[in-house]
């Protein structure tokens, strides 16, 4: 066993387990519960938002950004052009400043961080032997990692706190040719690259003899190339002006979301020169991908909140390891098949709300594939019972005794 490294041995007896599971019950009919208002609500924001985004492709004119046309006032317009400031952003704590849209200081920490692997073994009887192996490894972290709970914190202390934080300052007036941008529109330009710090950059008077300057940045510690813990590294990164595209509601020379007759509030940007019909696709594939997030979130927090409340029986079957495994592999399966046929359902009720047709057959799918599982464990059973009355076993019709001579 390395110096950077921990073994724990520890033993949990069958009911210990029982009483976890029986616990484990709430909490999974929890998730369990929580699943289907996800499921439903998920399906009428990817409808409500689907139908907005159709409605405003269909209503979407482009204007030039060098002017303001009173005859656009309240209409959903698209333009392109240079996002660009002023201003001059400067960080409070180290005077580095930039012409730019959006300034972020970037603070990291070198600090140890415990890693933890465990292997769990079913012993005859119900209980169990986990075997964790706790390491440590030095990383470069933008928060601070307390060592107090480390199984050997003695030997791997780390400061605690952090000198200083990471932090940004945003332009307050961002203009695009002849319209004014909001706060939210210029902090969804992201485009953030690496400031070179100026050597002539005034550093505060109790900084100046414990810091080194870096490129981007500067360093508290002795020797950059030979990290400590608790060295700090401290470097910028500015968003430059650039040009986006955006699509909103007109509204004098600002740029507000466009609420449609749909439900839904529109306003789209993207960085570079992009057509209307370009941004309306990518926002139509965005709302797509996220509601198959969400379906997939639902469906996996349904599952999960099964399994654990089926979690029991498995438990309880553990007296015997291998009959153990037998009902957790059973027990799974009936909580896939379970929340697949109830997300089915629950998304198709959502359907017959926010879209009756495709609502009613997807319906009639799951109601499909119930009768098909019922189907199927009932002809199981009837063969199992056919199998067994053939070699005799019990519910047999004995034969008639020989007649008496």
């Amino acid at each position: 066993m390395s110096d950077d490294s921990y073994t724990e041995v520890t033993n949990q007896s069958w009911f210990s387990r029982i009483g976890g599971a029986i616990k484990g019950i709430i909490f999974g009919f929890i998730l369990f519960i929580i699943a289907f208002p996800l499921l439903f609500w998920n399906e009428g924001r990817a409808v409500k938002t689907y139908k907005s985004l159709k409605e405003g492709s269909g209503a979407v004119i482009s204007v030039l950004a060098d002017q303001v046309d009173p005859n656009n006032e309240g209409k959903l317009v698209h333009l392109s052009g240079r996002a660009s400031t002023e201003e001059t952003l400067t960080d409070p704590v180290f005077g580095v400043s930039e012409n730019a849209l959006r300034l972020r200081r970037k603070v990291e920490m070198y600090q140890w961080q415990e890693h933890s692997e465990s292997e769990t073994k079913k012993k005859l009887g119900g209980g169990t032997e986990t075997v964790t192996t706790y390491s440590y490894s030095k990383v470069w972290s933008d928060k601070a990692i307390s060592s107090s709970g480390f199984k050997k914190s003695a030997e791997h202390e780390n400061p605690g706190r952090m000198p200083y934080t990471s932090e940004e300052q945003t332009a307050k007036h961002v203009t695009l040719g002849a319209f004014q941008l909001s706060s939210s529109q210029v902090r969804r330009i992201n485009r953030f690259e690496p400031l070179a710090v100026n050597s002539d950059t005034a550093l505060p008077k109790n900084l100046a003899k414990s810091i080194m300057r870096q490129a981007n940045g500067f360093y508290l510690g002795a020797d950059p190339a030979s990290p400590q813990v608790g060295d700090v590294r401290i470097q910028f990164e500015s968003v430059a002006p650039t040009e986006v595209s955006i699509v909103a509601q007109q509204e004098g020379s600002k740029l507000r979301p466009y609420h449609a007759r749909a439900g839904g509030d529109i306003e789209l940007l993207q960085i570079g020169e992009h057509s209307a019909e370009a941004m309306f696709q990518k926002a139509q594939t965005d709302n797509k991908i996220l509601t198959w997030i969400l379906r997939a979130a639902g469906f996996l927090l349904m599952m999960i909140g099964l399994s654990m409340i089926f979690k029991v029986f498995s438990v309880l079957a553990d007296v015997l390891p291998f009959l153990g495994n037998i009902v957790e592999a059973g027990t799974g399966f009936i909580a896939f098949l379970l929340a697949a046929v109830l997300s089915l359902i629950t998304i198709a009720i959502a359907w017959i709300v926010f879209r009756p047709l495709l609502g009613i057959i997807l319906l009639a799918v799951a109601v499909g594939l119930t009768v098909l599982i019922s189907t199927k464990v009932k002809a199981s059973k009837a063969k199992k019972t056919s199998t067994f009355g053939a070699t005799g076993g019990a519910g047999t019709v004995p034969p008639p005794p020989p007649p008496s001579a």
